[in-house]
């Protein structure tokens, strides 16, 4: 690994480190109701929507809260829908979309890409089955796609300073109210930090117009389409957010959106500024600010080590891409690395951390095709996503990802001490452990189950149930890789990650289908046993420390959470991955290829 890589990674999470305690400390102050510098602007505005909305500032019950979290999804689900369908007929069109005189040419949207489109934003995934330069209309994006980027990280918020609320109070059965959370979340965080954030990557390069697409000519004659478009205002919540979702379909590796290495640096900074700020949040909620560093460092050391292993990757390359003669073997290393899917101006160092830190969150930006990384990097991406949001993950649903964990790994450490598992001073029972595995295994037996079916549905001999489109008709890489690219697209789908392998053609019935199923586990079977631990821990009395209380803000409680970590993913997804990534990766050392 390169000296520039290592000098990258260390600025990186130091600022990150900076930009931790700063933020969480202001979130906890708005979550908590207090007063903060904004407020003298904010407070009035914030008064002023309740009113108009008739929301009353009353504390709910956990079985309250989900069904109110479920409505409001619910309904995002269907205005995003709609507008998708009608949006040939709606303002905001400069290019026609979706009629005889589009340019470039482009047909309404299917019912089936609409569903996996409404229901991709509204569960913060981002998954994109479409190009969105050709695609999606300017109020698609800013209406749809933009909106959904705020309320479906602000819910994400609110869910987790439930479970926090959970923790923190005690012999109550009120977790909050989510019409506040969700209100101050888009107000005072999401609003302040996309509108710095979009002004500071306007001022570097990235465009912010409603031009029509111009069509120019290059120096040698040809003529190509230089599109256009509110880029700035979406880049910076969907990096913040981390919905992830694309203006373009090159997402964060389109110039436009991503012109220079500092503007990379900036985005991989907005991606994980929220999620990690987070952690310190419930530290001060909680009252134990050693508890939010604990986490903070372990997501930290995860997401050092996947950036180590997956940069390490890519500048050693790929062995058979490194002969210059017949005398050469196919082992001699590349001396370029795998530049392979990523753009010059970025490196191979800054495309690799920029993976790991997309697939470490929710979310679905990449600058860099995934599906050309050598399967050890490819196999870092999909470990990050398969541990289950819990490596920072998105806003709100990284931390609530890490105390689910949290939970198992404090369950193990009490099964060994022989004593009841107690955190922050609350005994975690059966009923908690239920809701922890049932979210746990709902979401790993969807992503094994759907791409298993998909595979098999693709090998098995032409008749009626496998018509030329079947599933695996769609990829672009046969044997070992080819797998890989359906085991992501289900992983990226249930983690409401969003990114992909890009190998394997989605825009299918089947897969617009059975991915939107997934995102929908992956995000409510999750949020509703949170919001039922909440509720239970809410009502629980606070246990005084003892001697025999385990620690869990400690060096030994943190590589007990590690291993858990580790064993749960690795007892899980590791036959798959050893028949996906690890497999392809022996056989590009011993020169084995795969030709289409």
């Amino acid at each position: 690994m390169s000296l520039y890589s290592l000098a990258q990674l260390l600025c990186f999470f130091l600022l990150l480190l900076v930009i931790t305690k700063s933020l969480g400390a202001y979130m906890a102050r708005v979550f908590e109701g207090r007063r903060t510098l904004l407020s003298r602007f904010l407070l009035p505005l914030e008064k002023l929507i309740y009113r108009l909305a008739g929301i009353k500032i009353k504390e709910q019950r956990w079985t309250q809260y989900a069904a109110a979290c479920l409505a409001f999804g619910l309904w995002n689900f269907l205005l995003f829908y709609v507008l998708q369908r009608w949006q040939t007929f709606l303002p905001l069109n400069p290019q026609h979309f979706g009629t005889a005189h589009s340019f470039p040419p482009s047909t309404p949207l299917t019912p089936d890409l609409a569903f996996n489109t409404s229901v991709s934003f509204m569960t913060n995934t981002s998954w994109q089955s479409y190009a969105g330069e050709t695609t999606l209309t300017y109020l698609s994006q800013m209406a749809g796609v933009a909106v959904q980027s705020f309320t479906s990280a602000a819910a994400g918020m609110a869910v987790a300073l439930a479970l926090v609320r959970g923790f923190a109070r005690e012999r109550t059965s009120a977790v909050g109210n989510f019409w506040v959370d969700l209100t101050r979340a888009i107000l005072y965080v999401l609003l302040p930090l996309s509108l710095a954030g979009a002004l500071l990557l306007g001022s570097r390069g990235v465009i912010q117009n409603f031009h029509p697409y111009q069509t120019l000519k290059t120096l040698e004659g040809v003529a190509q389409t230089v599109p256009g478009g509110p880029v700035a205002s979406q880049e910076s919540i969907k990096l913040l957010s981390s919905d992830g979702g694309g203006f373009f379909n090159a997402s964060s590796a389109h110039p436009f959106e991503n012109p220079t290495p500092f503007t990379n640096f900036v985005e991989m900074l907005l991606i994980l500024a929220i999620p990690a700020g987070l952690t310190h949040t419930f530290g001060r909620m909680v009252r134990d600010r050693r508890q939010g560093w604990m986490l903070f460092f372990v997501m930290l050391a995860l997401l050092a080590a996947g950036s180590l292993v997956a940069t390490s990757s890519e500048q050693r390359g790929n062995p058979l891409l490194g002969r210059q003669g017949v005398e050469q073997s196919a082992r001699a290393a590349n001396p370029g690395g795998n530049l392979e899917g990523k753009e010059v101006r970025f490196g191979i160092a800054g495309s690799a951390l920029f993976s790991v830190v997309s697939t470490a969150t929710s979310s679905g930006a990449v600058n860099s095709m995934h599906d050309s990384y050598t399967p050890l990097g490819g196999l870092v991406q999909m470990f990050n996503i398969k541990t289950g949001e819990v490596i920072f993950g998105g806003p709100g649903s990284g931390l609530y990802g890490m105390l689910l964990i949290t939970l198992v790994a404090v369950f193990m450490g009490g099964l060994m001490v022989g004593r009841t598992p107690e955190y922050l001073g609350k005994k975690i029972m059966a009923r908690e452990m239920k809701m922890v595995m049932l979210s746990m295994i709902a979401c790993s037996a969807c992503i094994l189950l759907l791409a298993a079916a998909s595979t098999m549905i693709g090998f098995r001999p032409a008749s009626y149930w496998n018509p030329p489109g079947a599933p695996t008709a769609n990829l672009a890489n046969p044997g070992p890789h080819g797998f890989s690219e359906i085991l992501y697209a289900y992983g990226s789908a249930t983690g409401n990650n969003g990114s992909s392998f890009a190998g394997l053609n989605t825009d299918t019935p089947w897969y617009n289908l059975t991915l939107g199923l997934a995102m929908l586990v992956g995000r409510f079977f999750i949020i509703i046993p949170v919001l039922a631990i909440a509720g239970s821990l809410a009502i629980k009395p606070k246990t005084p420390v003892t001697s025999g209380t385990l620690p869990t803000d400690d060096l030994q409680f943190s590589l007990l959470l590690l291993a858990t970590i580790i064993v749960v993913a690795a007892l899980t997804f590791l036959p798959a991955f050893a028949v996906g990534p690890i497999v392809e990766q022996f056989l590009m050392n011993a020169g084995r290829t795969f030709p289409l």
